[in-house]
């Protein structure tokens, strides 16, 4: 199983009326978590797109345990727990400062060619290194 931790901060801007975090900005959170699990595996998503290999989202789902507040620092941990073939599944745990678990959620991207626009298999190196991890 690969896990990697990401730190993201709460800003103002990203607060409701009740000055929780809003909840349609864990999909940005998650987006840049898994940017940078990608990127500790040793690839970046410029390069796959560089390389003719786009990865949009096929699902998202997220179950909500407790609010996160202005400044208070999020630590994301993604886990992949298989090899990508032409999707490749992320589960994600937000914590905040004090350990305490605010929400558990999945996505589901597809590779697919720039080119054609239809599903393509996860680049060999991608899938390789993941492998290491399982």
């Amino acid at each position: 199983m690969f896990v990697s931790k990401t730190k993201v901060r709460v800003r103002y801007s990203e607060t409701d009326m009740m000055g929780y975090c809003y909840y349609g900005n864990y999909a940005a959170f998650f987006e840049v978590a898994r940017v940078e699990a990608i990127r500790s595996l040793g690839f970046s998503y410029k390069q796959m797109e560089d390389e003719g290999i786009a990865l949009p989202v096929l699902d998202f789902s997220i179950k909500y345990y407790k609010p996160a507040f202005y400044d208070d620092e999020l630590t994301i941990e993604t886990t992949i727990k298989e090899v990508p073939k032409a999707r490749i599944h992320f589960t994600y745990k937000t914590f905040n400062e004090k350990g305490d678990l605010l929400n558990e959620a999945q996505t589901t991207l597809v590779f697919i060619s720039k080119t054609t626009m239809k599903p393509c298999s996860a680049p060999d190196e991608i899938a390789e290194a993941i492998q290491k991890y399982l």
